[in-house]
């Protein structure tokens, strides 16, 4: 499916090497950067070297890019795990006992209460957890690589890109 610019784009370029990344030999005819997908040629003396898409690619197969969604999965699938089975068990609990439910712990706040209020509380300290994992073990790892391949994507942007011209 083409993506068609309206009129507010038409003619602009992203010099983003993140926009579009997933779109293989966007804008070459054969992946090399030899022609554009408008026909024009390269210019003269450049020798191709490798596209956006190679660029990625290896990036993606990286020992950093794979350390940083390994330090990911290991936070969010037990924490998403453990708050999923915690609000199992609360809905659970409402469902088949609502006599220890209706329980009181403190004048009117019942045990269905303080559950409730617990499933917030519980959201704000999961969030606050995400964070600051984030903050110390993969914003600086994921910022060190992204520097990297725009970097490595630097020389391309002299290159048409699209189809546009320039």
């Amino acid at each position: 499916m083409e993506k068609e610019a309206g009129p507010a784009t038409a003619g602009v370029r992203f010099d983003d090497p993140w926009y579009e990344a997933s779109a293989v030999g966007w804008g070459e005819a054969d992946g090399t950067g030899a022609e554009a997908a408008d026909g024009a040629p390269a210019p003269e003396g450049s020798r191709p070297g490798p596209g956006v898409a190679e660029i990625y690619l290896e990036v993606h197969r990286s020992a950093a890019f794979r350390e940083v969604r390994r330090r990911y999965r290991r936070f969010v699938a037990p924490a998403a795990l453990a708050f999923l089975l915690w609000y199992l068990a609360y809905v659970v609990a409402a469902t088949t006992a609502p006599g220890l439910m209706a329980r009181p712990v403190a004048g009117a706040v019942n045990v269905a209460m303080a559950a409730g209020l617990g499933q917030f509380l519980t959201t704000f300290l999961l969030t606050w957890a995400y964070a600051r994992h984030a903050r110390l073990r993969r914003d600086r790892a994921a910022l060190d690589l992204r520097w990297d391949t725009q970097e490595m994507t630097r020389g391309l942007a002299d290159r048409p890109a699209g189809g546009g011209g320039r």
